[in-house]
């Protein structure tokens, strides 16, 4: 058991702190143990692998600072009890700090890593690995040195939210005796309330798992209500994907993010699908990008054909304008940034220096980075050249000054990540374009220069909120650098064969109907080999050769199975942005969308092959201006214009319900006179919060189970699913729309009342 000591340490000279924290610099508590580091690194993989699901269905994650700290003070009060193990509040903020990087990592990989596939490459484990090493390290390094420019100079002024907001928790769950030493002994929480808040948060994981496996495996009720209408507005449709893990993102993100994109849907399903089916249906000649004529289109045809790429412009202008509008910031970043790395004095010496404010020294994090640099060098797998390392070490601290600046004005969740990757794109894809580089190759490179960038950026901000929570609390700077260090290699390593194996769970192999050769036996020859696999193996166990089919006008890449003559078996449809969602069995699976994987690709593609349907490109461009114009955050509308409407309202309702939580809870506390972020930032402290978050955990963590374990539950998934469509009201017939929206709103009425109660 770790004993919790108070030792007093000396002084600086005539050090005179201009802010106290919450534990005194002079007092030294336990903080980087091994037992809280490993629980801290294994809390941020399953973080991680639920941001990872999220980030492929519908391109947004959310913090998972608060979720850990919570479970860390309640897991370790219960072993507390049982004589096994206990924890200081530094040791605490040690296990949310490593269980923080998770969440980063898995955006990054997500938003960039999937786009391999799209220009025609598989998504090797090396590859994905790589980046998400080389970038999850590279953000922390980067921040080091920026921690007291940002942290400790601009406190008062940089916020930090979220890192404010995880303090506040932290500092909650503290023992009487270290809110002594704060001075405020009468905040510490009592047994009851530490107890109420991880009920509130196991409750509310266990509705998530227990509602996505009734509905997953066992199909209770029907995953999907929708409704097609007819003319006035003929293919217009409208459903939603009525699932706990979409439903408390809405309700964590708000009622103004969520409602913006539930706009953007149904601009996309309510406005331009039935515009382009009511002028397509009167021509019978192939309008492209589509394949067929408009008239014979459903809703997802028209959806895939056209309206995808409408978001991809207007997804990339609201990303760039979000960056455009923060140019002012990010120039002060920058020179505040550069002046603090090029004039840092090293401060390791303990009998001089506060433990508050001990880093990592400059020497091992220069070491790092040329270390990193090095390793992106050599990597093969990343098709990586000298120029592309020095965009990455240049773009990568940019964006890293950047995210970590806006992630104290603004938030994590308003941080223009996004944009920063677009942009990094953009500039490197010209320059390629301008030395000539236009290679298939290049694809690869370009993409690694912008995945490593966006996870650096993503963990740059991670690791200032981090930094933030620990400055307030009174945590030793160089510990927390550490943990998140093993935090981010933790979950980088494990997050990959996660992106992988979800892929893989959803793939489906399609038959080709019997046809001439494609290919000449030689060139045959020279492809990869490659098995059928998951359920379909059984059914077919013969190797074939892998070719991929470029698409001249600029789409995905089609990925088929030839055999050694020449001729076409399958057809690959794979789990990240394929289309076919039923095998050939009939037994279901689950897509996912990754929208802004697919701008990347979109982006390199259009620039350095020029094939893009630019007229529909510009379209979504010129709504994403216009929604500025309204003063309308068009980022986020235009990821709604992308997203199937099934996503994007049930994010709406969780929103709705946050809404009605904190209406209430205004007026019943009298706290009118708080402002919008006051009050964002009280509700965040919530038992909602913890609800909506354990929702998240609960449904994502059941959706990945349910992936993996297609290859068992195969032959049990199609006869359930026989069964229950012949028995069941809920998911055939008439009403089965309308009833299957019952325990869905059971979830709701759950999360209001969680989220109407005081926070502990």
């Amino acid at each position: 058991m770790t004993d919790v000591s108070f030792k007093p340490v000396a002084k600086s000279a005539g050090a005179k702190p201009a802010f106290r924290p919450f534990i005194p610099a002079s007092v030294m508590l336990p903080e980087l143990t091994a037992l809280h580091l490993i629980t801290g690194a294994i809390l941020g993989v399953i973080f991680g692998a639920s941001s990872l699901y999220l980030v492929l269905k519908v391109g947004l994650t959310v913090s998972a600072s608060i979720p850990v700290a919570v479970i860390s003070i309640t897991l370790f009060r219960l072993l507390q009890r049982m004589g096994v193990a206990r924890a200081s509040i530094l040791q605490n903020n040690i296990v949310q700090t490593a269980g923080s990087a998770g969440e980063s990592i898995a955006f990054g990989l997500g938003v960039t890593m999937p786009a391999i596939m799209i220009l025609g490459f598989d998504m090797e484990i090396a590859r994905v690995m790589l980046v998400a090493i080389l970038g999850g390290l590279l953000g922390i390094l980067m921040m080091i040195p920026l921690r007291r420019a940002l942290i400790v100079e601009q406190h008062g002024i940089l916020k930090y939210p979220e890192g404010t907001a995880c303090a506040e928790v932290l500092k909650a769950g503290a023992t009487r005796e270290e809110h002594a030493l704060g001075a405020d002994a009468s905040q510490a929480q009592t047994e009851a309330e530490v107890a109420r808040g991880a009920r509130t948060i196991v409750t509310g994981f266990g509705l998530g798992l227990a509602y996505k496996l009734g509905v997953g495996v066992f199909k209770l009720w029907k995953d999907t209500p929708q409704a097609v209408f007819g003319a006035p507005l003929a293919k217009a449709s409208i459903a939603a994907e009525i699932s706990p893990e979409l439903l408390g993102v809405g309700y964590i993100i708000g009622p103004r993010i969520a409602s913006a994109m539930a706009g953007g849907g149904v601009l996309a399903y309510l406005v331009l699908i039935p515009l382009i089916q009511f002028f397509g249906s009167a021509m019978s000649v192939v309008i492209p990008p589509g394949k067929i004529p408009v008239g014979e289109m459903s809703p997802g045809d028209i959806r895939s054909a056209y309206i995808l790429y409408i978001g991809a412009g207007a997804v990339t202008a609201g990303g760039l304008i979000s960056l455009v509008r923060a140019l002012p910031t990010i120039w002060r970043s920058l020179r505040a940034g550069v002046a603090d790395f090029g004039g840092r004095r090293e401060v390791d010496d303990a009998a001089t220096v506060p433990r508050t404010d001990r880093d990592i020294s400059l020497k091992w994090v220069a070491l790092g980075v040329m270390v990193l640099v090095a390793a992106i060098l050599m990597a093969h797998s990343l098709r990586m050249n000298l120029l592309g390392a020095v965009l990455i070490v240049l773009f990568g601290f940019m964006f890293v000054t950047v995210s970590s600046r806006l992630t104290g004005e603004v938030g994590s969740s308003s941080n223009p990540i996004s944009g920063m990757t677009v942009a990094t794109l953009l500039l490197t894809c010209l320059i390629f374009l301008l030395l000539g580089w236009t290679g298939p190759t290049y694809y690869v490179t370009a993409l690694s220069v912008g995945g490593i960038v966006c996870i650096a950026a993503s963990n740059g901000g991670t690791t200032s909120q981090d930094l933030k929570t620990g400055f307030l609390v009174g945590a030793t700077p160089r510990a927390q650098q550490l943990a998140i260090l093993v935090g981010a290699l933790a979950s980088a390593v494990a997050l990959g064969p996660i992106l992988l194996a979800l892929n893989q769970a959803s793939t489906v192999y399609v038959p080709v109907p019997a046809g001439p050769a494609v290919l000449p036996p030689p060139a045959v020859a020279s492809l990869p080999a490659e098995a059928l696999k998951g359920p379909q193996h059984t059914t077919d166990g013969a190797t074939y050769r892998v070719w991929q089919k470029p698409d001249p006008s600029g789409g995905a890449a089609t990925r088929y199975l030839v055999r050694a003559d020449g001729t076409l078996a399958y057809q690959v449809d794979p789990g990240i942005n394929g289309h076919v969602k039923v095998r050939p069995d009939g037994t279901t699976v689950t897509k996912y969308d990754a929208p802004k994987a697919t701008l990347m690709s979109y982006i390199i593609k259009g620039i350095l092959s020029r094939q893009l349907p630019w007229a529909l490109v510009l379209l979504g461009v010129m709504i994403a201006v216009v929604l500025e114009m309204c003063a309308i955050p068009a980022l986020p509308f235009a990821v709604g214009v992308y997203l199937p409407i099934s996503s994007s309202l049930p994010i709406f309702v969780g929103g709705a319900v946050r809404w009605l939580v904190d209406r209430r809870n205004r007026d019943l506390d009298g706290t009118g006179d708080l402002s919008d972020a006051e009050l964002s930032a009280q509700s965040d402290r919530s038992p909602g919060v913890l609800m909506a978050s354990g929702y998240i955990a609960g449904g994502a963590i059941a959706g990945i189970a349910i992936a993996f374990s297609s290859g068992v539950l195969g032959t049990f998934d199609r006869d359930i699913t026989r069964l229950m469509e012949a028995v069941n009201p809920f998911v055939h017939g008439g009403l089965a729309d309308l009833l299957s929206l019952l325990p869905f709103l059971g979830l709701m009425v759950l999360l209001f009342r969680a989220g109407s109660r005081k926070a502990a």
